[in-house]
């Protein structure tokens, strides 16, 4: 048998560390390739990192709350099964080689900690570098099945994953075709995101200090907290914000809202006005490319976006996040209705995968759900613009010369104004008022 140490993954493309929020394993445990060894926070989401090996587990390194860097020991693992044929971290410039060394002697105990080697010794067999995706990431399969791939020829970081966390699996070797399935590469990394509870500080760390009648309650700030907190301060310390504010007569679009609810619970959707939305900022996006672009910052170029994934702020007790609805062009009412829905719940419950979070054009923020109206939201940076969608309320209105009681809409555009003009970004949420005040058009129009 020999010792594995096992060191600090890279968890997505550019992600360079991550908290760990909770190690589920201890010195003495058992493990085998689907046993989930922690879950670790990183600038996208919760993951689960699964275990490369099968052995038992002889010391671990760090502890909950730590910030581990790529390529650092996490723990050391005595294996039983098959050693892996290569680096679970070569995918990385950062991250330093797994370290196979020769197992000590029966007679000596085995090591309480075993700190990171200058130099591997003489004996020490040092894996191969390990099959990445396109994207530099590595490629989550068993021992077998990584010798099945070898036996067969077959490239894993070719092979589409099925199977859970995003490993190739000996079904998935065994029936690849070899062609078409690198678009796919993207999604090896992908892992579902941890139960949002475990992000929450551990009591532990919370300390309640009273100073006679004034009692305080301190817990860390960190984990997803301080990941929206240090975006929020990019966002709006990089791209100069001007918010617009003006609002629409929808009484059209409620009344078809109305009439088509009934039809919607038949297909099992919920038809909120969302998806109307999303419908019309894709439109508005063709109209004015500029509103889906971004800034290249290193390249000092803005690219133009020719696709519309648009991001959806959703509210979660484990804090904001913004999941993506990719191709949302490409999708009907009742498709973005339904991914609205799916993204919302499984976001709630922490099941949202790093992919699922990221890829976004230009996103939209419904304050209106929880009552607001005019807002000032802050945009999804890199992206240059996020639409704020405020309350319904029913407002007296002049309709042909006459006032009326109609149905109206807030609606707040953010932009950055370095590369958004004011009347470009007024031209944009004009066109988006009026689709949504003639649903016909908007019809039309997607």
């Amino acid at each position: 048998m020999a010792l594995f140490e096992y060191k600090f993954p890279e968890l997505g493309e550019g992600i360079h560390e991550g908290e760990i929020v909770k190690m589920l394993v201890k010195a003495g445990d058992t493990v085998t390739d689907e046993t989930i060894l922690m879950e670790v926070q990183n600038d996208k989401a919760v993951v689960e990192v699964p275990c490369p090996v099968e052995g038992k587990i002889v010391s671990v390194a760090v502890k909950d709350g730590q910030v581990c860097t790529i390529g650092e020991l996490v723990m050391t693992i005595e294996v039983t099964g098959e050693m892996p044929a290569a680096s679970m971290h070569q995918g990385s410039s950062h991250a330093a080689p797994a370290v196979a060394v020769a197992a000590p002697p029966a007679a000596a105990p085995a090591p309480a900690a075993v700190a990171a080697p200058a130099a591997a010794p003489a004996a020490a067999a040092v894996p191969a570098a390990a099959p990445t995706g396109s994207a530099g990431r590595e490629v989550l399969a068993t021992p077998s099945v990584r010798k099945l791939a070898r036996e067969k020829g077959i490239t894993l970081a070719e092979v589409t994953p099925t199977g859970k966390h995003g490993r190739v699996t000996r079904e998935d070797v065994e029936g690849f075709g070899g062609a078409g399935t690198a678009a796919t590469a993207a999604t090896d990394a992908a892992a579902p995101v941890a139960d949002e509870t475990a992000a929450a500080p551990a009591a532990s760390s919370v300390q309640v200090v009273t100073s006679g009648d004034r009692v305080e309650e301190r817990i860390p700030f960190k984990g997803i907290r301080k990941i929206i907190a240090n975006a929020m301060v990019k966002s709006v310390y990089t791209a100069p914000h001007v918010t617009l504010m003006d609002e629409i007569d929808v009484s059209a679009l409620v009344a078809l809202r109305n009439r088509t609810k009934p039809l919607a619970e038949k297909k099992g959707v919920k038809l909120t006005y969302l998806p109307f939305i999303v419908k019309a900022l894709v439109a508005a996006c063709r109209q004015f490319p500029v509103m889906n672009a971004m800034i290249d910052e290193e390249k000092q170029e803005i690219v133009y976006k020719k696709y519309y994934n648009i991001g959806i702020a959703t509210d979660t007790d484990n804090g904001l996040l913004v999941p993506v609805i990719h191709d949302a062009d490409r999708k009907n009412v009742w498709s973005v209705a339904a991914a609205i829905k799916d993204l919302a719940v499984r976001g709630r419950e922490g099941k949202l995968s790093p992919n699922e979070m990221k890829g976004g054009t230009i996103s939209i923020t419904n304050i209106g759900s929880v009552g607001g109206m005019f807002f000032t939201p802050v945009i999804n940076f890199p992206e240059v613009a996020i639409l704020g969608a405020g309350r319904i309320t029913e407002k007296p209105v002049v309709k042909n010369g006459e006032i009326a009681v109609g149905h109206v809409m807030a609606l707040s555009l953010s932009f950055d104004h370095r590369i958004v003009d004011g009347a470009t970004a007024q031209s944009f949420l004009n066109y988006i008022k009026q689709l949504l005040a003639d649903p016909e058009l908007l019809v039309l129009e997607v």
